[in-house]
């Protein structure tokens, strides 16, 4: 059960992503909050053997688009909690492109996945500029590895929205 709690401004301690998020259970794709702050959020996501989508050689890069989308997705939920707001419901509306430089992210691999807000409209529209790097266990150096600039929407109340009663 989610709660309504406010997040300590306490530097260094970053909330549990699933109290950021409006998904449970197997959906929560993300492990955890790497950094937020008002413009962006860094989270991280290990790929495992037992990881939603994963296939003989990997996760498809086709799963970034949805790492984003959750990373922007807890983005918003950070700051809803910083309001004393409720974690809601948004849709990723869609993205101008996606460019995977990667077929799979493999297995043992730490993607971060990494969101900038650049626009955020009082409607609800908002736009991120959005990447996923690798480190290599090698070096420190970041690889990247998915580039996109992703547009998402949320309305002020999801049910009247679903319902077809915005005006």
């Amino acid at each position: 059960m989610m709660t309504n709690s406010r997040i300590p401004p306490v530097a260094g301690i970053l909330p549990d992503i699933r109290s950021l998020l409006p998904h449970s259970g197997v959906m929560v794709l993300l492990d955890r909050v790497i950094a937020v702050d008002q413009e962006s959020l860094c989270a991280e996501v290990t790929i495992r053997p037992d990881s939603l989508f994963m296939g003989s050689d990997g996760v498809g890069s086709w799963v970034g688009v949805e790492y984003m989308a959750q990373a922007i997705a807890a983005f918003a939920g950070y700051n809803a909690r910083l309001q004393d707001e409720a974690v809601k419901m948004g849709f990723l509306l869609g993205t101008r492109r996606y460019e995977a430089h990667c077929d799979r992210f493999v297995s043992g691999s730490v993607l971060m996945v990494k969101v900038q807000r650049v626009l955020q409209a009082d409607n609800g529209i908002g736009s991120f500029e959005c990447w996923i790097e690798s480190i290599d266990g090698a070096s420190t150096k970041a690889q990247p590895l998915a580039l996109a600039t992703i547009t998402v929407f949320q309305p002020p109340d999801v049910h009247v929205f679903l319902e077809g009663k915005l005006g």
